[in-house]
């Protein structure tokens, strides 16, 4: 029997979860057919998850039919908890994306497509709710086809249109269909594999209306991937059971892993195979299985052994909260917090000491209500966050040589590196372009280790860089003075001296967060609407009018955008709708105004220091960042203007 690992994907209220209790149902998986709205899907096993009738974790189930053994993978539906769907993606051998006839492609069903072709899953959709009234086939294929891809294909009948339009889809195929009239089932089940078809199928999950053609659809057209006989895996998931027992959630990609084996460096005592909230223990998990592995300490998600990690995370926390602890102790909270990081590593728990603060990062507010019930729920904690701010970046719009220079008495260590923009929502990429003949490999190495173990800040509100690509290009070091943690420093101060030079030459910009909105009102209310964007400093495209109501699509800052969901509700009486999705960083659009008020000193930030130490007369002073490049003792590969 092949075995395929899939996953469900859609925005929140498409029918993700009620479409995975009607797959398993169908299969024979499950005696009786739960609903979200009830509280008791199968696998929606949080207590949370009951309460709130949302999917806030993924959680795993097996499905069994005649030829294969699947492994059902549910994901969160609401943006807010997209992390969990983002690092599901990594270890997926196709995706199921469920769109609703109702909603058709939202914003949120985008940026999932996005992430889907990130990470090359093929792809098969299932558009739900076809028994409401008014829902039109043709219509919703339409939609699909121009805001997802032209290569969506109907799968419900197979007749002679159909091989045409899935030879359509790509030129060698067609060429083949116009030459012997045909193609092969192997041919399709390749351009599925390949992402150049898209298989669209219709029903409805909760009247079990096209599951069982779904199904039989989904087993015809699926491929078992090749596996290697060398062992790899990818974790994409940190869970705790209900002992509180530590799971890492890893997809064998090749080769067998056995328990009581070494990974990492560390022991795993057991191998689970979970079916929702069960699970048997096994002692050998076979490349295609999904388990869980008890006895790791530092695995996270996103983890490749003995293959690369996953990508970067794409859809990143945009906001910032302060915890207040209230009656309860504050390390306790940050413990208890930090636990939860463990779980989903963009929480970004933060802990000052000098102002005995915890900060966490978060996506929206659903998120943070979720947070605060975790923490009664799980850790009888009872805590409220208060002082949300926005996440702020910088980066640079000109090339820089940057040079940090770190020589107290008995050390030394010089660093050059280049500092250059890249397009927008890049993240930060480094590169090694230094020569052995001028710094040896166990520099290198310290130098690149360093760049990498730090969140870089920037200079003017010390936000986190990004969009840059940091080169190493040169340095200097002493075999008699040079030691452990010398190159670390003289990296660090490199970096932000690069940054003064762009600051004094004005080629910094603050970043801010962009929202992508969809705002569905009444048609007398269009005028108030498109005020509000504009004093938002949004912008829209032209309003589109649906029966009685009007959508408007478009952008907006999340500073300005982030409250305007209850002004919405409340001018609308309850009746409007608006959808947010994060789209990335753009120039901020009142940069002056966040850089006064941050009041930030880089030269004053000890920390981050830009300045360096040079050694004379048998001690160590400091040379300011802008004297750096007139003292430094290794020459300018790039001089300044």
């Amino acid at each position: 029997m092949k075995k395929i690992t899939t996953g469900i994907v859609a925005h929140v209220d498409a029918g993700k979860t009620t479409l995975s209790e009607a797959l398993l149902y169908t299969a024979g998986n499950l005696r009786n057919l739960g609903r979200v709205d009830n509280g008791d899907a199968f696998l929606d096993t949080d207590q949370l998850e009951k309460k709130r009738g949302i999917t806030i974790f993924s959680h795993e189930a097996k499905l069994t039919t005649n030829n294969s053994k699947i492994t059902l993978l549910d994901t969160p539906g609401h943006v807010d908890f997209s992390a969990q769907t983002e690092e599901t993606l990594s270890v997926l051998d196709y995706a199921i994306l469920v769109i609703s006839i109702t909603d058709g492609v939202a914003s949120y069903t985008r940026t999932l497509w996005h992430l889907l072709k990130r990470n090359n899953v093929p792809v098969f959709i299932f558009v739900n709710k076809i028994d409401t009234v008014g829902a039109d086939k043709e219509k919703a294929l339409a939609d699909l086809q121009q805001n997802l891809s032209e290569n969506c294909v109907d799968f419900s009948k197979i007749d002679d249109d159909f091989y045409e339009n899935v030879a359509a889809c790509d030129d060698s195929l067609l060429e083949k269909y116009l030459d012997h009239g045909e193609i092969s089932e192997h041919d399709i089940q390749h351009e599925i594999i390949d992402r150049k078809t898209f298989p669209v199928y219709f029903g409805s999950a909760l009247k079990l209306t096209g599951i069982k053609e779904f199904l039989a659809g989904f087993e015809q057209w699926t491929l078992e991937q090749t596996h290697t006989e060398d062992f790899m895996a990818r974790c994409f998931k940190i869970s705790h059971d209900k002992n509180g027992e530590r799971l890492t959630w890893v997809k064998i990609l090749g080769g067998k892993l056995k328990a009581k084996t070494e990974l990492s460096d560390e022991k795993i005592n057991q191998i689970r195979l979970y079916n929702g909230e069960k699970f048997t223990t096994i002692t050998e998990a076979e490349a295609g299985d999904v388990v869980a592995l008890t006895g790791l300490s530092k695995s996270y998600p996103g983890q490749g052994f003995g293959v690369g990690d996953a990508p970067t995370a794409l859809l990143k926390p945009v906001l910032t909260y302060k915890v207040n602890p209230q009656d309860n102790d504050l390390h306790a909270c940050l413990k208890a917090l930090q636990t939860l990081e463990d779980e989903d590593p963009q929480l970004h728990v933060t802990w000052s000491e000098h102002l005995q603060e915890i900060h966490v990062q978060v996506m929206g507010k659903i998120q943070l209500e979720i947070l605060e019930q975790l923490m009664q729920e799980r850790f009888d904690l009872n805590i409220v966050f208060e002082q949300g701010s926005i996440l702020y970046q910088e980066t640079i719009t000109k090339p820089i040589e940057a040079v940090g220079h770190f020589e107290p008495l008995r050390h030394y260590a010089e660093v050059h590196l280049l500092l250059e923009p890249l397009p927008r929502n890049s993240g930060i990429v480094f590169e090694n372009k230094c020569s052995l003949e001028v710094l040896t490999k166990n520099w290198q190495h310290q130098i690149m280790t360093a760049l990498k173990s730090k969140e870089h800040l920037g200079v003017l509100t010390a936000s986190p860089i990004t969009d840059m690509k940091i080169t190493l290009i040169g340095g200097k070091g002493s075999i008699v003075h040079s030691v452990g943690g010398d190159f670390r420093e003289a990296t660090y101060r490199a970096v932000r001296q690069g940054l003064m030079e762009e600051k004094i030459r004005q080629q910094t910009i603050l970043l801010e967060p962009w929202y992508d909105f969809r705002l569905e009102i009444g048609k007398d209310q269009v005028g108030r609407a498109l005020n509000d964007i504009q004093r938002m400093n949004g912008k829209f495209s032209t309003p589109e009018n649906i029966g009685e109501r009007t959508v408007i699509s478009g952008s907006a800052p999340v500073a300005e955008m982030q409250d305007y969901a209850t002004e919405v509700r409340n001018y609308t009486h309850g009746e409007g709708n608006l959808e947010c999705v994060v789209s990335g960083y753009l120039p901020c659009h009142n940069a002056a105004e966040i850089i006064e008020e941050k009041n930030y000193d880089p030269v004053s930030d000890l920390e981050n220091t830009p300045n360096s130490v040079f050694c004379s007369h048998g001690a160590g002073h400091t040379v300011t960042w802008d004297k750096v490049p007139e003292t430094a003792q290794y020459p300018y590969t790039y001089p300044l203007d």
